[in-house]
């Protein structure tokens, strides 16, 4: 594979996002300005892994505080990145929130960066771009969201 190749391929965004489920409902947030639901998380900066990634961005997001040991890896979602240059793909690593902790009577709240929380079911995705969509579809299976 020649690098020319390598170059003309179109990005693949590296994500992380938080799966906060309370009563078969998965919290969501809507960014500023933006048209659809996002699960709290995004883009790792360059230092740090994926677990601090979903660690800051959720407190950036939603004031949650929380830890590596509150949250297991869920899975990874790829697919067609929401709001960017046809053919970029969002590689979004996801994190489940341990039940039983400090986060189950915890308030999330929306931050400066998004207008509203809201915990949602299968029933709203079509408020979501493709990513969530895949996202809700394996929460539905492992039978923690209707």
């Amino acid at each position: 594979m020649s690098l020319q190749a390598d170059a003309n391929q179109p990005p693949t965004l590296r994500v992380s996002a938080l799966l906060l489920v309370r009563d078969r409902r998965v919290l969501m947030v809507r960014a500023r300005a933006r048209d659809v639901l996002y699960l709290p998380g995004g883009k790792a900066e360059p230092h740090e892994t994926d677990v601090e990634a979903v660690i800051r961005e959720a407190h950036e997001e939603t004031g949650l505080l929380l830890t590596a040991a509150d949250v297991d890896e869920f899975g990874v979602v790829t697919e067609p990145a929401h709001g960017q240059a046809p053919g970029t793909m969002v590689a979004m690593t996801l994190f489940l929130v341990r039940p039983g902790g400090a986060l189950d009577s915890a308030t999330p709240v929306a931050s400066a960066e998004v207008d509203e929380v809201e915990w949602v079911t299968s029933a709203d995705a079509d408020r979501f771009p493709p990513a969530g969509v895949e996202t809700l579809r394996r929460l539905v299976a492992a039978e923690l969201v209707d």
